[in-house]
């Protein structure tokens, strides 16, 4: 792999020259992009789970104000969870097609400013969660930590979609539990597995996009570990996390509502397969766009049931 150049292109002649709103509206522009708050799907899968398990630990009616600190958290640490990822890849993007634009990639933002954003997030994070319980506060800090490791374990770790599962995509699951209950019940952890394999999932097919850049320079992921068999091991994360979500259903007693919901999610990973039979590019980002609607479509089916069936 080559090395990059450690001096930062940050500022030209033109540029400096520029009136000081103009260059601060540039900076802010860049932070938004290394934040990805441009490309809102990232904060939907991550805020699916957590709405999944507000509205069952809230018997359909979720404190607002636990709501509302989900919803910004989730915001937060989604921004903070893309900045630490790019910090820690900022040597490897720009050998990626699809990465070789980010701020950091391009060196149109610098590892310090990087830095500093991160910190600046996570304080915001942190004073959002200590609005809630104590206990949720310590699920918080160990999903913190989990949130920091994911960057890092993509280079030994050979299934690192599965890991950010674990410590990112389906963490807010107990964390809402225990902010609405104070306990963590069988059926939140049944939920958190479908949110990790859900995760798995949509972050593999993302991983095909990147298959063959990640070859060349070295990096693990789960589309290169399942290689050919790909498109049958998704199918089969695809039925487990289906699986759990009907076993929440039973453990809820719930209706026909929410098995529609399951039903319907069901039918878009079928869309899902179909999309990626060839292992296109253009194929396997639809099927990850996609996956937000999966999402979507469960919680609609959680939601009515709570609404028709009481």
């Amino acid at each position: 792999m080559a090395v990059v150049r450690p001096d930062f292109m940050l500022t030209t002649p033109a540029f400096e020259e520029a009136p000081l709103s103009h260059r601060l509206g540039v900076r802010l522009h860049e932070y938004a992009s290394l934040a990805r708050l441009d490309r809102p799907v990232g904060t939907w899968l991550l805020l699916w789970p957590a709405l999944w398990a507000l509205w069952i630990a809230g018997a359909g009616r979720p404190s607002p104000r636990v709501l509302i600190v989900f919803v910004l958290g989730v915001v937060v640490m989604r921004a903070a969870g893309c900045v630490i990822n790019d910090f820690a890849d900022r040597d490897i993007d720009p050998h990626v097609r699809r990465t070789r634009d980010r701020p950091l990639a391009a060196r149109r933002v610098s590892p310090v400013e990087a830095l500093l954003l991160f910190a600046a997030l996570l304080a915001v994070a942190l004073y959002l969660v200590t609005r809630l319980d104590l206990f949720t506060v310590k699920l918080a800090c160990i999903g913190a930590a989990l949130t920091i490791s994911y960057p890092f374990f993509k280079r030994f770790f050979p299934l690192p979609q599965l890991w950010l599962g674990i410590s990112f995509g389906g963490w807010s699951v107990p964390m809402a539990f225990a902010a609405q209950t104070g306990v963590l019940p069988r059926v939140a952890w049944v939920l958190y597995i479908a949110a990790v394999l859900w995760a798995a999932v949509y972050d593999t097919i993302y991983a095909m996009i990147d298959r063959e850049d990640d070859l060349k320079i070295g990096v693990k992921s789960s589309a290169i570990l399942f290689s050919d068999m790909d498109k049958l091991l998704i199918g089969v994360m695809q039925a487990m996390m289906l699986y759990a979500l009907v076993l929440v259903g039973r453990d809820m007693h719930f209706g026909r509502w929410y098995q529609g919901g399951v039903i319907a999610a069901g039918v878009l990973f079928v869309w899902q397969q179909w999309l990626i039979r060839k292992r296109e590019p253009a194929g396997c980002l639809r099927a990850f766009l996609n996956n937000q609607y999966v999402g979507l479509a469960v919680f609609i089916g959680v939601f009515l049931q709570y609404v028709y069936a009481r």
